[in-house]
């Protein structure tokens, strides 16, 4: 396809198609599903395609075996509007009995899933598909491998192109694949476009409830002011009371959020609890994050030259920018990205556990001397705290950056790699 820039989720898809009957991508709207399911696609359906939505729903209901016929591996397109095609599938995969028969994409999570009678172990895939870091943007270089990272790289080198000014542009531009081909003027009004859309439209069609698009802007907002943090749903909803002209009651917030997470408009850090060598509470509460930096950019309703007089907002959107592509990374080596912090307060922005047990500490700073000497303090507190006789040790500590000329070890071992060297 015309400016298809490749994705890594291209190899885990085409893995998981040769292991399962189906895979389901799943994802945010725009951020290129069907565009990287096409590539492989053999034949297409086009469920929610305007002048054939209606039909396709009919036939869904009485023959929904007929909308599945085609040359294989077959699309379906925004499956979840129709979730008894699911059955179908499974239906069909037992029945052929052969892998890579069909992938589903989905921008959200179907309300109706009652209707559905199988769970599809053995025959589905899952995969999460998020917007595009900067290594698939083009704007990382790559240098910096943290698979290699993993697999403990003798030498780490890398040469960062991006200055501070440029990495503010990137936050509020976001991950979506058709703004990095757009003028940066243009690029950056699609996430404003896209938190319209989701406070007008589609947080109301995650599970068929009416909400209240300025409720929803409320907490938008409110989860913006609160990345990074294990903030609770009464501390979100105590923020929002401020602006709400009627009352408003926890569980009304925690509906709201559910239904973000049905759009996979928000995707909060689960709490990694490691063995300690001392008896140490920790925080269990996942830590909030949207799924890319400029929908907090557009709930906030600010812009990169904002976020240079305001360093403090910057270094949080910062954070969840280098949250999003470290997920991307992690993925693709059978990892997932945690948060850690204890009742003393030591914190550690990502932790990435692999499937293998292996696992690495990350402490994300925009730069400089300072903040990188204050995340490497807190790696080694953190190392030291960890009981390795009853798991491993770290294979690496890194202070990822955002400013900085070059990527580097550290005379102690510490990584020091700014965001523009590194990939998966």
């Amino acid at each position: 396809m015309e400016n298809y820039r490749s994705r890594i989720v291209d190899e885990i898809l085409q893995k998981k198609l040769k292991g399962k009957g189906a895979v389901l991508i799943q994802g945010p709207k725009w951020c290129g599903k069907t565009t990287t399911a096409e590539q492989i696609a053999k034949s297409i359906l086009y469920m929610a395609k305007p002048d054939e939505k209606e039909q396709n729903l009919t036939i869904a209901e009485i023959n929904p075996s007929l909308l599945l016929k085609g040359e294989v591996p077959r699309l379906i397109d925004e499956w979840q509007i129709a979730p008894k095609l699911w059955d179908a599938i499974r239906y069909e995969i037992d029945h052929r009995n052969a892998e890579g028969q069909y992938i589903l994409t989905g921008s959200s999570v179907p309300a109706k899933m009652d209707e559905v009678t199988h769970s599809g172990t053995g025959r589905f895939a899952w995969l999460l598909m998020r917007p595009m870091s900067l290594y698939e943007s083009g704007e990382s270089t790559g240098q910096v491998s943290l698979k290699d990272l993993f697999e403990g790289a003798k030498k780490v080198e890398g040469i960062n192109n991006l200055d501070i000014e440029k990495i503010a542009y990137l936050v509020c531009r976001g991950g979506w694949p058709r703004s990095i081909f757009m003028e940066e003027e243009i690029a950056l009004e699609q996430a404003f476009d896209y938190y319209d859309a989701v406070v007008n439209r589609d947080i109301s069609e995650a599970d068929g409830i009416s909400r209240n698009p300025e409720r929803a802007k409320n907490l938008m907002r409110s989860y913006a002011r609160n990345m990074g943090t294990q903030a609770s749903n009464e501390t979100l909803k105590n923020d929002m009371i401020v602006n709400d002209s009627t009352s408003l009651d926890t569980d009304t917030v925690l509906s709201y959020i559910n239904a973000l997470k049905r759009i996979f408009v928000v995707e909060e850090s689960p709490a990694w609890n490691p063995n300690l060598r001392s008896r140490t509470a920790i925080r269990t509460s996942d830590t909030r994050y949207f799924i890319d930096p400029s929908i907090a950019v557009a709930s906030l309703g600010i812009g990169p030259k904002d976020l240079m007089k305001d360093f403090n907002t910057f270094g949080l959107l910062f954070e969840t920018l280098c949250i999003r592509d470290l997920r991307v990374y992690a993925e693709s080596i059978k990892g997932k990205v945690y948060h850690y912090r204890d009742a003393n307060n030591l914190e550690c922005d990502a932790v990435i556990h692999l499937r293998n047990g292996e696992y690495g500490l990350i402490e994300i700073k925009l730069g400089g001397d300072t903040l990188i000497n204050e995340g490497v303090e807190n790696l080694k507190k953190l190392e030291s705290r960890i009981d390795i006789a009853k798991m491993n040790k770290p294979k690496f500590l890194l202070v990822l950056t955002a400013t900085g000329k070059y990527a580097y070890q550290r005379e102690d071992g510490v990584y020091v790699v700014p965001i523009g060297c590194l990939k998966n």
